[in-house]
C-alpha cells in the first residue's frame, strides 16, 4: 500500500539543507564580487576573446544572452554565451565566471573524457530524469516491481550524469584559475576572490549530486521493502 507520509522523505533532508545553502552561498559570494573590480579593467567579453585567442580558440564566437548567472559554453554550436552581468561588465566575479566557461571550451578543445562522457549521457539522463520518479510510483501505487525497477534503471543513469558532472565543473574551474593566474589577468590579490565565486559555483553541483544520490538510495529503500 501506499501512503501519503512517506518516511523516506528524511534521507533528503541533509541534502536539501545542502541545496539552501549551496544557492545562498552562490548568490551572495556572486552579488559581493560583482562589486568589485579587476585591476586590468577588461570586461568579460574582452577577458573572454583574450582568453580565447590564447588558447588556440579564435574560432570560437562570443554571444550576449539574457539572465543572470545564464553563462555557458556549448559544445554543439561552439559559442561562448555570456550573461547580461557578465558580458560588459569588468568585475572579479566576471573574469572568474567567463574563464570557467573557457575551461570548459578548453575541455571540449582537448576531448576531455569526462566531458564526452557527460556529453553522451545527456539524452538518456533527460529521459531519465524525467519519467524515472512517475514510473517508479506508478509501480509502487499499483504493485509492479518490473515497473519500480524500471523507474530505478533510469533514475541511476540521472544520477550518473549529476556524478559525472563534478569532475567536469571542477577541472574547468582549476584550469580556470590556471589561465587567469599565467596569463596576468588577475592579480595574486585577485585570484582568492575569484576562486570563492568559482568555489561557491562548484557546491551548488556538489548539492546536486548529493540530492541524486540520496534520492535514488530512497528508492531502493523503497524497492526492497517490497520484498519483504
Amino acid at each position: 500500500m501506499f501512503y501519503p507520509y512517506d518516511p523516506t522523505m528524511i534521507l533528503l533532508i541533509p541534502a536539501i539543507i545542502l541545496a539552501l545553502y549551496a544557492q545562498f552561498k552562490v548568490q551572495s559570494t556572486y552579488a559581493q564580487m560583482s562589486k568589485v573590480k579587476s585591476g586590468k579593467g577588461l570586461t568579460g567579453a574582452e577577458a573572454g576573446r583574450k582568453l580565447l585567442d590564447s588558447n588556440g580558440l579564435k574560432s570560437i564566437g562570443i554571444e550576449h544572452i539574457a539572465g543572470n548567472l545564464t553563462d555557458n559554453y556549448d559544445p554543439r554550436d561552439k559559442t561562448l554565451h555570456l550573461s547580461e552581468g557578465v558580458y560588459n561588465n569588468d568585475s572579479i566575479a566576471a573574469i572568474g565566471i567567463v574563464a570557467h566557461e573557457i575551461g570548459h571550451a578548453v575541455q571540449d578543445s582537448k576531448a576531455y573524457a569526462p566531458l564526452k562522457i557527460r556529453a553522451g549521457l545527456v539524452p538518456m539522463a533527460s529521459l531519465g530524469s524525467n519519467l524515472a520518479i512517475p514510473l517508479f510510483f506508478l509501480g509502487l501505487i499499483f504493485g509492479s516491481t518490473k515497473l519500480m525497477d524500471v523507474g530505478i534503471i533510469a533514475f541511476s543513469i540521472a544520477v550518473a550524469f549529476t556524478i559525472i558532472t563534478l569532475p567536469v565543473e571542477f577541472n574547468a574551474s582549476k584550469r580556470a584559475v590556471a589561465m587567469l593566474s599565467d596569463g596576468g589577468y588577475l592579480s595574486q590579490d585577485e585570484l582568492p576572490m575569484a576562486k570563492k565565486v568559482l568555489d561557491a559555483a562548484a557546491l551548488t553541483y556538489v548539492a546536486a549530486t548529493a540530492m541524486a544520490v540520496l534520492n535514488l538510495i530512497r528508492l531502493l529503500a523503497l524497492r526492497g521493502s517490497r520484498d519483504e
